[in-house]
């Protein structure tokens, strides 16, 4: 696609890379969502695999390009998931890892990062503090940066589930994509537009956390003082003009969801779907469920991005009551 980045050459290459573990998930129609979203509702499932996210096909072309120029160490910042998909990878080829993240973020993530054999830095902030932090790391010792969403690796890792939507039958009329920094939306978004432009591309964040979403919005970088939502992997401040860039290219649409919607999208994925669910993988049912009329007859499918949460926190969440209508 002309404008973004990406090549969709690259991104069938990628695949060639990357650990047949995290390819060809699984992609189901979900008739018991269908039921209670008044829509035709296909899952894609990218959290069966060993760091329970899709963040690894795009650290595992990384790894693969820092192994075989003989880089021995990386460093990056991370919320949980791309920490632990690093490690993983990195691991496999003989890498030195670092990875820094907020010590506020869920423990379950933090403690699997440790798991994987990755050296672990915590500050006393958020997630864009960690970002500044890596940045210093590297410089100072020498090593790669790993910057989510601005490295073209990480967004093409991504794209490959792009690649596995298209290929699928029957097409789709949208696709639902959890917004963050921008790598799975830009990769997803690049693919789908390339080979099935007619598939509407639909990016999800929380109104807590909106800062891609006002700058998809108003064509320029738009920055926020702070964010207020569980869903901590999409929770960034400082949107990269780069990504933003392709993201406008791509989506055909932004939207902010409220709180009380991604429980509800947790719940209903528990209660209909057998599936526990961080919050940033609920963000694109809590999009069905605050616009019901704009999806209703059409065939949706939502990427469930991740599972990697604080139990303690999900047993709050999910358990506080029923779903209406389940």
């Amino acid at each position: 696609m002309q404008g973004t980045r990406l090549d969709t050459a690259r991104i069938r290459a990628a695949r060639r890379v990357i650990d047949p573990i995290f390819l060809d998930t699984p992609l189901y129609r979900c008739e018991a969502l269908e039921r209670v979203l008044g829509c035709m509702v296909s899952v894609k499932l990218e959290t069966a695999n060993p760091v329970r996210s899709f963040k690894a096909r795009g650290t595992e072309v990384i790894a693969s390009l820092l192994a075989g120029d003989g880089s021995g160490a990386v460093v990056c910042a991370s919320a949980g998931n791309l920490g632990q998909a690093i490690a993983w990878s990195g691991r496999g080829r003989g890498l030195d890892v670092t990875v820094v993240a907020s010590r506020f973020a869920p423990r379950a993530k933090l403690d699997r990062i440790r798991a994987l054999d990755a050296r672990l830095e915590l500050v006393d902030g958020d997630f864009d503090l960690a970002r500044e932090r890596a940045a210093a790391i590297a410089r100072h010792d020498g090593i790669r940066l790993v910057e989510d969403s601005l490295d073209i690796e990480t967004c093409e890792g991504a794209a490959t589930i792009g690649l596995e939507l298209v290929d699928a039958a029957p097409s789709f009329d949208a696709v639902l994509i959890a917004l963050g920094g921008g790598a799975l939306a830009t990769g997803v978004g690049h693919v789908v537009k390339s080979l099935a432009p007619q598939t509407e591309v639909i990016c999800v964040q929380p109104l807590g956390a909106p800062a891609m979403t006002l700058s998809w919005r108003r064509r320029r970088v738009v920055t926020t003082g702070s964010t207020d939502t569980i869903a901590d992997g999409v929770a960034g401040r400082r949107p990269i003009p780069a990504v933003l860039d392709d993201l406008l290219v791509v989506a055909d649409d932004a939207v902010l969801v409220q709180e009380a919607s991604i429980i509800a999208g947790m719940r209903m994925l528990l209660d209909h779907a057998g599936l526990v669910v961080e919050p940033s993988a609920a963000l694109g049912v809590a999009a069905i469920l605050e616009d019901r009329d704009r999806f209703a007859g059409r065939h949706v499918v939502t990427i469930v991005c991740g599972s990697n949460v604080d139990v303690d926190a999900y047993r709050r969440w999910v358990g506080a009551a029923p779903v209406h209508g389940s």
